[in-house]
């Protein structure tokens, strides 16, 4: 199977202000025409395709998988922390130390990036019903956008509360302005129903790597029930991932090996290629996230945390795993592999979902259900992968501990820890520990309202019905 890449550079009005940037080819249509899109555009499957694959484009963006998701689910936790070298211009240590400000770059990057693919979204799933095609490829492509779209605003929704609800195709930018925000409870709602219709849609597996598939879907609403405290919802469905054909695999080292693509406990990832038209297919996430000195480049965002690096045991495999030390004792996450072409180049897949985050947030629903068999199951086919004993806990605030500690270990670096320890109420009472005992950290201080970032700025000053969340 040929792994599933973007095929044209699609340009998309959004909001009268945003521009798709440039998207990667398809190994078989390697030509760098651009296709505007217009009422006119969608005549055919293979134009439907293009507006698909434009969709999956966003996920590459800055703003989304390439840098946002992984910096902003990571930074503000305990997990990783930001260098700042002293000739850096990025925004990336408002994060660490709780001095987000809304004109943040990063932040500017994931509201627009995210609607713009949001909207391309809403323009195929408008378009799609009048398009002659096979009915089966017509429900999957059908179910992907759904997906996606879910996927973007449940991003959304976690970083900045109450977002703009918009699902309609409109080139007229007035219709997106004046609305304001629609409330999180509405917005996870529609993230909830999305879900579950592509559940039903989707296949169970892709015709191409790097599609959405049914286990995406129902590990993705999972994760959204448990956020939502819907626990014996969330189990309901998250049982069904691992029947689907996904298994741990033995060695952890092995998960993101670059020749070891979508294996076979990957259920989401996004695709990244290095070397390839021009290395616009390539991330730049190992060169933003590596030491200072350490590539070419390198700007020193994202570094794991000592704290992080000494939580591991001696017998726990993961640490060696997941996380190396430069020659002078800087940690650095092994989760992403070097460049082979240039430093902004890298070929590393971000994963959104794997089998072992399934497996932790179904120990998370069976302890909150005090079904402590289930729960400690569940926990110890991750803790015995990682090469440590297993463990019977009882209690159910204990098991809860433990399996956030083994969610810490597990995804260091993978853009969870900040969400985890929002949804768990644990955020302010963990960070404020964490600056209290690590050193640099005497001027940082968490508030509650830090458990949501600002709204951009700009798009506050584009819309006015939109207001800022409180304390920025």
């Amino acid at each position: 199977m040929n792994k599933f890449k973007k095929m044209k550079r699609i340009y998309i009005p959004l909001l009268g202000l945003f521009l798709l940037q440039s998207c990667s080819s398809d190994l078989l249509n390697t030509s760098p025409e651009s296709t505007k899109i217009t009422a006119n555009f969608y005549q055919d499957q293979a134009q439907l395709e293009q507006g698909v694959n434009a969709v999956y484009a966003s996920l590459q963006y800055n703003g989304q998988y390439q840098l946002a998701m992984l910096a902003i689910g990571e930074i503000p936790s305990d997990n990783t922390y930001d260098e700042v070298p002293a000739n850096d211009s990025f925004t990336y240590g408002e994060f660490d130390f709780f001095t987000i400000q809304p004109n943040n770059s990063l932040l500017g990057n994931t509201w627009k990036d995210n609607y713009v693919g949001i909207q391309q979204a809403n323009i195929v799933l408008n378009r799609i019903g009048g398009i002659a095609m096979d009915e089966s490829v017509k429900n999957a492509r059908t179910g992907e956008m759904k997906f996606l779209r879910a996927l973007m605003y449940f991003n959304l929704v976690r970083i900045f509360g109450d977002v703009p609800l918009v699902t309609k195709e409109t080139t007229d930018v007035n219709e997106y302005f004046g609305q304001g925000r629609t409330s999180a409870e509405t917005v996870y709602n529609f993230i909830e129903t999305e879900l579950k219709a592509s559940v039903d849609l989707l296949p169970v597996a892709a015709s191409q790597k790097g599609r959405v598939t049914k286990g995406a879907a129902l590990g993705i609403l999972g994760k959204v029930l448990v956020t939502r405290n819907k626990y014996t919802e969330a189990l309901s469905y998250l049982q069904k991932v691992e029947p689907l054909g996904y298994s741990l695999l033995p060695d952890a080292t092995k998960i993101f090996d670059p020749s070891n693509k979508n294996n076979a406990e990957i259920i989401f990832d996004v695709q990244f290629t290095s070397g390839l038209n021009g290395n616009t297919e390539g991330s730049q996430a190992y060169q933003m996230f590596s030491p200072s000195g350490f590539i070419s480049g390198a700007k020193g965002h994202n570094l794991p945390t000592k704290e992080v690096y000494n939580v591991y045991t001696s017998e726990d495999s993961r640490r060696n795993a997941f996380i190396g030390l430069t020659p002078s004792g800087v940690p650095y996450s092994k989760k992403l592999t070097k460049p082979i072409t240039a430093p902004a180049d890298g070929g590393s897949n971000v994963v959104v979902l794997r089998l072992a985050d399934v497996d932790l947030l179904m120990a998370e629903c069976y302890a909150k259900a005090n079904d402590f068999t289930g729960s400690n199951l569940y926990l110890n086919k991750v803790k015995v992968r990682a090469g440590l004993s297993t463990v019977n806990v009882t209690n159910q605030q204990q098991l809860l501990d433990e399996i956030a500690l083994e969610r810490r270990k597990e995804f260091v670096g993978e853009g969870h820890r900040w969400f985890d320890l929002i949804r768990t109420g644990k955020a302010v009472s963990v960070m404020t520990a964490h600056f209290q005992n690590t050193p640099g950290y005497n001027t940082a201080v968490i508030k509650d309202y830090n458990v949501l970032m600002p709204v951009p700025q700009d798009q506050i000053n584009t819309d006015s019905a939109i207001k800022q969340n409180p304390g920025y």
